[in-house]
C-alpha cells in the first residue's frame, strides 16, 4: 500500500540552549577531572535521555545532599538552587559545582538587589518548579510572593507601605507573562522591574519560531519532558497560534502515528533541554510511516555560549 504523503517542517531554533549545553558540559568535564562518581543534585536538565547518558558515564543523580558523601564533587542543576543548598554543601566540605544557567543567576542577583532595597518581590512563575524554588531561596522567607496567573496579579495584596518589585521565571510564556506584568504595573505604578528581559533568549526564540510556523501546519509535535516548563509552553503557543492539534512527546516511542493520518503539514520543534538525537529519531519514525518531504524554517540563528566554572578550567 502506498504511503501517505506528508510535509514535515522543522522549527528553528529548537532544542538545546546555551544554558543546557553548559550544564551538560559541566557534568562531563567534572567526570574527566574528578573521575566517577560525580554527584548531581536533581536532574541536571529536564530530559531523561540526557540524564541517562550522563548516568552511564558515572554521574550519580540524587534528590538531596544527604545522599552525597562529605568531600565529594556535587553539581547543582541548571535550574538553580537556594542559598541554603550552597551553605549545606560548604558545611560538608563538598566540591560544589554550580551549573545554574547564567540567565537564571541574573534573576537571583536581581532578587537580592531588590531585597537589599527593602522591596517586596512578586515572582512570576510556576509553583514547585525547581527554578522558582531556587529563586525564592535567594531571599528571606516572606520577602517574595509567587504570582502564577493573571488572576493572581489582579487579586494579590502586598504588605502595606512596602515598595514593590517583580521578577520572572526564565521559561514562561512570553505573551502570558506580558499580560501579568501589565496587570501588576497597572495596579502598582511604582513597581520596579528587571533592567532587561527575564524570560531567556532561548525561550523567546523558540516560542516565536513556533508562533510563526504554527499557522502553516495541521498538527504540531513538540519534543520535551512533561516536567519541562519551556517545552510545555511551546505546545500552548502552537495551539494559541492556530494549529488545530499540538502534542508534547518525550521521544519517538511516545509518538502516535495514527494521530497524524489526516495532517498534511506537520510542524516539529523541541524544548531547550531536548537533544537533537530525539528529533532525528522522530523524523526516522515519520519517514518509516509516510512519504515525507522535509522543510526547514530559519527564524533566527543562535550562537551564544557560556563559560564553564573556573574551578573546572584552571
Amino acid at each position: 500500500m502506498d504511503k501517505l504523503k506528508k510535509t514535515l517542517i522543522l522549527a528553528a531554533p529548537r532544542g538545546f540552549c546555551a544554558g543546557v549545553d553548559r550544564a551538560i558540559r559541566i557534568v562531563e568535564v567534572a567526570l574527566e577531572k574528578y573521575g566517577a562518581p560525580v554527584y548531581v543534585r536533581h536532574e541536571i536538565v529536564h530530559n531523561k535521555r540526557v540524564v541517562g547518558d550522563l548516568a552511564a558515564k558515572g554521574a550519580v543523580f540524587v534528590k538531596e545532599l544527604d545522599e552525597v558523601p562529605d568531600g565529594a564533587p556535587v553539581i547543582f542543576s541548571a535550574h538553580g538552587v537556594a542559598k541554603s543548598v550552597h551553605a549545606n554543601a560548604k558545611d560538608h566540605n563538598m566540591i560544589a559545582l554550580d551549573a545554574t544557567c547564567p540567565l537564571v543567576t541574573k534573576v537571583h542577583i536581581e532578587a537580592e538587589r531588590h531585597e537589599k532595597k527593602g522591596h517586596h518581590i512578586f515572582l512570576i512563575g510556576h509553583a514547585g518548579h525547581p527554578e522558582v524554588i531556587g529563586t525564592m531561596g535567594q531571599v528571606e522567607d516572606g520577602s517574595m510572593t509567587l504570582i502564577e496567573t493573571l488572576e493572581d496579579a489582579l487579586s494579590v495584596e502586598p504588605p502595606e507601605g512596602v515598595p514593590l518589585a517583580f521578577a520572572t521565571q526564565t521559561t514562561l510564556s512570553v505573551d502570558e507573562t506580558s499580560q501579568i506584568i501589565s496587570a501588576l504595573q497597572h495596579r502598582f505604578p511604582e513597581i520596579s522591574g528587571p533592567r532587561g528581559e527575564d524570560i531567556c533568549y532561548a525561550t523567546t526564540n523558540r516560542q516565536q519560531a513556533v508562533k510563526d510556523l504554527a499557522p502553516e501546519t495541521d498538527s504540531f509535535i513538540v519534543i520535551g519532558a512533561e516536567n519541562s516548563s519551556n517545552s510545555k509552553r511551546l505546545v500552548d503557543v502552537a495551539l494559541t497560534a492556530g494549529v488545530p492539534e499540538a502534542r508534547l512527546i518525550a521521544d519517538a516511542d511516545a509518538l502516535d502515528i495514527q494521530w497524524l493520518n489526516d495532517a498534511n503539514r506537520i510542524g516539529l520543534s523541541a524544548g531547550a533541554s531536548a537533544p537533537e538525537v530525539l528529533v532525528d529519531e522522530v523524523i526516522a519514525k515519520l519517514s518509516d510511516a509516510f512519504e515525507l518531504t522535509i522543510e526547514h524554517q530559519n527564524f533566527v540563528a543562535e550562537n551564544l555560549t557560556f563559560k564553564l566554572p573556573s574551578i573546572l578550567t584552571r
